[in-house]
């Protein structure tokens, strides 16, 4: 356990740091909490690692070889660090994130190159960590610290909230107690917890106050949230949106990512009830065989993942879903198989995100007899994709002459042209100037691409003048 002071340690001021994110939403804010820990002890972002004197690669474990393709980026790095060496430069290398927490010692075995590796629990205290291996490399934080992170991390400023952008993520809550049997989050990222509502909150403010309009809840199982309130009382994922969708400027949240054992009736209302909760969810089901359902120690059965869509679309009939799936686990059968593709086209997504099962050391999958041939995960694989990229298309197209509230986000690619967003997490291009950004426009969808929606803004939805400042 280490052993840290309160106070920061001060580095050279005038430092630039290059962090790059793997994988999951959760990296990401991760991340860009990161920069803002590291800011105390004079490092500035930036976006060239040629420049960089502290380089940060957050990692993710959940795909396929992740451990191999981070080796592969630090053996590039380590010829950068070679180069800036013969310049008179120090860089400093640090592994983060979850593969930093699986592999631990193996990363800086492997690559001597690397000055620090930091799990997901300990970035908090990144500063001193960072101080440490640049006097001596080799240092290792990898075990799960009894006080919460997030008590120690600063806030944001201003000016770098407004230069993320107007949507922004919050971690919630962090780590799962489902045990799944393909995935190594229990392991990598602890069990359950939950941030406290009066936190949440604060930093939500702040998010807003510098501009901030849209907000996503994250967490490894952000359903199962259960802060504790400054009275003791326990609060729940749907009282937690009502509260959010009050702080003033924003406009929309959002939650992710969700298990269905955790949709609790109150959730499932406030899809009805909350009209700043966006009608867009993703809800993992992985597979649409109760046979491996049951091999993967998800705790439910396609019937009930059905059952619960149907609940869902009741109460908000215009809600699109999303989804994860996972093919080829040990033992799948061609018939489990299209059991899989038989709830696809019963539910209908549109989007979702899809995997060759891989295995994770030390999770209870790698060890099941059964394995599947990687030319069977590759077929099956492909067509998954076939027919979620055919409902994915077909969704989007039937968007068009559509009227909806887009909120914009950000300049296009072209003059005069602003990118925003739908209410089912679609980019939609507009002809706008570029005061309309952060403002919820009417729009009418007028032209479909592949990855996009064109529209045409016809007026303003009732809170479009609402200010966060």
């Amino acid at each position: 356990m280490l052993d840290l002071p309160v106070t920061t340690a001060k580095l050279e001021s005038s430092k630039k740091v290059f962090v790059k994110s793997y994988g999951c939403q959760m990296n990401v804010y991760d991340s860009a909490r990161m920069v803002d820990s590291l800011a105390s002890s004079g490092f500035e972002e930036t976006a060239d690692i040629r420049d960089a004197d502290l380089v940060v690669l957050n990692t993710c474990h959940i795909r396929e070889k992740a451990s191999e393709k981070i080796f592969s980026e630090l053996g590039k790095i380590r010829i950068l660090k070679q180069e800036r060496a013969l310049e008179g430069k120090n860089t400093t290398i640090a592994v983060a994130g979850c593969v930093a927490q699986a592999e631990g010692g193996e990363i800086i075995r492997r690559q001597k190159a690397v000055d620090l590796v930091v799990g997901p629990q300990s970035y908090h205290h990144l500063p001193e960590l960072v101080a440490r291996a640049r006097r001596n490399p080799g240092v290792i934080e990898t075990d799960f610290p009894v006080e919460q992170k997030f008590d120690f991390l600063p806030a944001a400023s201003r000016e770098k909230t407004r230069a993320r952008g107007i949507s922004a993520f919050v971690t919630i809550q962090e780590g799962c107690d489902k045990f799944c049997s393909f995935c190594v989050v229990p392991y990598t990222r602890g069990a359950e917890t939950s941030r406290s509502p009066g936190q949440v909150l604060a930093e939500i403010r702040n998010l807003a106050a510098a501009g901030v309009r849209e907000i996503s809840l994250l967490g490894q199982n952000v359903n199962a949230y259960h802060g504790e309130a400054e009275n003791g009382s326990i609060v729940g994922l749907a009282e937690l949106i009502a509260l959010v969708a009050k702080v003033p400027g924003i406009v929309r949240v959002r939650y992710t990512t969700s298990h269905p054992n955790d949709m609790a009736d109150d959730l499932i209302e406030s899809h009805r009830s909350e009209p700043a909760l966006m009608p867009f969810l993703h809800l993992p089901v992985q597979s649409g065989s109760d046979r491996i359902l049951a091999a993967m120690n998800r705790k439910h059965r396609s019937a009930d993942y059905l059952a619960l869509i149907a609940r869902i679309k009741n109460v908000r009939p215009d809600i699109a879903l999303s989804s994860d799936f996972i093919v080829g686990f040990p033992g799948e059968t061609e018939e489990n198989f299209r059991e899989t593709l038989a709830l696809i086209e019963q539910v209908g997504f549109a989007s979702t995100y899809s995997f060759k099962y891989s295995t994770r050391p030390g999770t209870p999958g790698a060890d099941l007899d059964n394995q599947v041939d990687e030319a069977t995960k590759h077929d099956r694989l492909k067509r998954l994709q076939s027919l979620v990229e055919a409902q994915r298309m077909q969704f989007n197209q039937s968007m068009r002459g559509q009227k909806m509230e887009v909120l914009l986000e950000r300049r296009g690619r072209y003059a005069g042209q602003i990118v925003g967003k739908s209410p089912y997490m679609q980019p939609v291009q507009v002809d706008a100037d570029v005061s309309f950004i952060g403002q919820v426009v009417q729009v009418e969808i007028v032209d479909i691409s592949t990855n996009s929606l064109f529209g045409r803004i016809f007026g303003h939805s009732a809170d479009s003048g609402r200010s966060a400042n």
